[in-house]
């Protein structure tokens, strides 16, 4: 067990030690001299040895003080070289938190463009469903799904979540011709009791009634389920901004030309302590310069809505 008296003291008596002079050290310290003078004299009945002779208005380094001084500035060199170390490596990685569709079929897609951006800072990109904690989990910065911006952190909005029944070009031409939602409805539905199903009839029904049903593939992601329509195994409901490439190459079509859109909104995010970092401010002008070029070219209404980045934390 370590017996080291308290540390606020200890880095007085160095920068006592090292000036000989107490109003030089508590100029550095941002101290008063009276300050210095009372934890030094803390640090000595602590030790019950004095670390310092009063010499009128002047101080000298007692023979124990002048023993320990150079062990005791040491190891705050040593302390120094740690944290300046573990700083580096703060700034050598970013590493980045999103959803497994967002990472997959959108981030990864584009991601090369900021590595050649910054080629001195290693990405790494952190993948799961779940939300990371700030506090305890070594993430810079995350992209989450959620209605508003997120409480207690820096929110910057990045797209709105279209949703939109895709299916394969050859699924479609083996089934009766398809106009309005009730016959997409009809149709063989991937995970047929996902919630999108609902929100997609509420917002474009047209009267149209709900088929529930205890048959039909069920998958447990967007990645799945639509790489399961492109091979023609049914009609899924997905955000067809993940799917750009697939939809302009023909291999996913949309039965209907009718869009609804989710309750939450995707948003880039980290703590507020974190808005300076370098790393950190990089990725952010380079990711919201990435939405506002897929914002001049949007064919689903991902950017309508709040563009305006919400930077203050929820009170």
């Amino acid at each position: 067990m370590r017996r080291i008296p308290p540390l606020a003291a200890i880095r007085v008596f160095e920068a006592a030690a090292r000036h000989e002079n107490f109003t030089k050290a508590a100029d550095e310290l941002g101290m008063t001299q009276a300050a210095v003078s009372y934890q030094v004299k803390l640090l000595e009945e602590r030790l019950g040895a004095a670390l310092f002779h009063r010499v009128g208005r002047q101080v000298q380094l007692s023979e124990t003080g002048r023993r320990i001084a150079p062990m005791v500035s040491g190891a705050f060199d040593t302390l120094d070289d740690a944290f300046g170390i573990a700083r580096t490596d703060s700034e050598a990685v970013l590493t980045i938190s999103c959803s497994n569709t967002f990472a997959s079929n959108w981030l990864a897609l584009r991601l090369g463009g900021f590595q050649m951006q910054r080629p001195g800072l290693a990405v790494r990109l952190h993948t799961a469903d779940h939300i990371v904690d700030f506090a305890r989990e070594e993430v810079d910065v995350a992209i989450r799904n959620s209605p508003d911006p997120w409480p207690g952190l820096v929110s910057h909005f990045l797209m709105r979540v279209p949703i939109l029944p895709l299916a394969s070009p050859a699924f479609l031409a083996k089934h009766p011709p398809v106009a309005t939602p009730a016959d997409v409805m009809a149709l063989p539905r991937l995970s047929p009791d996902d919630v999108w199903w609902d929100q997609w009839l509420d917002a474009v029904g047209g009267g149209a009634r709900r088929q529930r049903t205890a048959t039909g593939l069920r998958l447990d992601s967007q990645i799945l389920e639509g790489n399961a329509a492109i091979a023609g195994q049914g009609v899924a409901v997905i955000n067809p901004a993940m799917w750009l490439p697939e939809l302009r190459s023909g291999r996913l079509v949309a039965p209907i030309d009718a869009v609804a859109y989710g309750r939450r909104h995707f948003w880039l995010v980290y703590p507020e302590y974190r808005r300076h970092a370098p790393k950190v401010r990089a990725f952010r002008d380079w990711l919201l310069g990435e939405m506002e070029k897929d914002a001049a070219t949007d064919e689903y209404g991902c950017f309508t809505g709040p563009v305006e980045t919400a930077a203050s934390p929820r009170s």
